[in-house]
């Protein structure tokens, strides 16, 4: 969707004007790796409009192949308003116009599997799946067990005003236990299943190989299988291709978990936060990095978003985030970071 940023602090109706910039889940994740160097793909619908091409254009800046993407001729392109206030807070506001948009038309017949068939990972939400019943049928397509299936992530990413029939708890727990790797936050897994233990969620999502449970301030929690020999994959040599993603997690036997707290960081505007830090994981999992190097890029790329007002940010060059994510635990424990952190110049606060 179009996204239209508050000039000022305030309610919507006291907001006199709007910076124009681009959300949606599955494309700040796209945007975001590319932006860290991998080749990403975005495959949607919008409309055959202005606000069609300026999603396109710069979704496509970002380096990301926008080749699949549809242009409906019938139905717009969805655009949404919010105010600047945490989304924690009642002061916060969104309004989204995109009921009858041309992504809630997204179907098995409009995405056809083979526009994603040559990934590596395949990355999903259940936003998309709250649309329609239409967008549902095709994340239910895409998740289905197929051979050959790219690793598939799911970020449950729960919107309740979306979900208006009380069918989001059913729906989203089996799209999630489709999954090969889940994404999924503590609050979440409480408004939709009464679960907020890492250990009572992973209960009741035994079959993805990953699951990965974001606790806000408190960090990340990550369960995971093991392969018989490690549960860290190799380090890929110069010049060869990634691991496979799933090598690690092959086994049947369920590692012990992995908890990372979240470094401190004063926080400019926290949406698009989520989907960076599943970018930050994706891109250290591509990398074959081992499951702490996998939480802390995934927390470092959430707060290069934290700390931008849009939804989307530049990161940190790979090099700056790997000398980051490779402090020592007192290190990384009192790391603090701020505004502009992401330019290898800036200083990074550690008392």
């Amino acid at each position: 969707m179009v996204t239209f940023l508050p000039s000022r602090p305030g309610r919507l109706a006291d907001v006199p004007s709007f910076a124009r910039a681009i959300g949606g889940a599955e494309s700040n994740v796209a945007c975001a790796l590319a932006a860290a160097g991998h080749r990403a793909k975005w495959v949607g619908r919008v409309g055959r409009d202005g606000f069609g091409d300026h999603l396109v254009d710069t979704i496509g800046g970002y380096g990301v192949d926008v080749t699949a993407v549809g242009r409906d001729p019938h139905r717009p392109t969805g655009v949404y308003f919010r105010t600047d206030a945490d989304r924690a807070t009642d002061a916060h506001e969104v309004v989204y116009y995109r009921a009858g948009s041309a992504a809630s038309a997204m179907s098995p017949a409009t995405v056809p599997y083979d526009s994603v068939a040559d990934a590596r990972i395949l990355h999903l939400t259940g936003i998309t799946a709250a649309l329609s019943a239409d967008c549902l049928a095709l994340v239910r397509e895409l998740t289905a067990p197929r051979p050959g299936r790219p690793l598939v992530s799911f970020d449950v990413n729960h919107r309740p005003g979306l979900w208006r029939d009380g069918t989001a708890p059913d729906v989203l727990l089996d799209l999630a236990g489709r999954a090969d790797l889940v994404f999924v936050g503590a609050d979440e897994a409480e408004a939709l299943w009464g679960l907020r233990d890492p250990a009572a969620i992973r209960g009741a999502l035994p079959e993805p190989a990953v699951l990965v449970v974001k606790g806000g301030g408190e960090g990340v929690v990550v369960f995971e299988r093991c392969a018989a020999s490690s549960p860290t994959p190799p380090l890929p040599e110069p010049g060869a291709l990634p691991p496979d993603p799933r090598a690690s997690n092959a086994g049947g036997a369920e590692c012990r978990p992995t908890s990372v707290p979240a470094p401190r960081v004063d926080v400019v505007a926290s949406v698009g936060a989520g989907d960076a830090f599943a970018a930050g994981f994706l891109s250290a999992t591509l990398r074959g990095l081992d499951t702490t190097a996998r939480i802390r890029h995934g927390h470092l790329m959430a707060a290069a978003a934290l700390t931008v007002p849009g939804d989307v940010a530049v990161p940190p060059r790979r090099a700056h985030a790997d000398r980051l994510a490779a402090l020592g635990a007192g290190a990384w424990e009192t790391l603090h970071l701020g505004p502009g952190w992401t330019g290898d110049d800036q200083e990074v606060r550690t008392p």
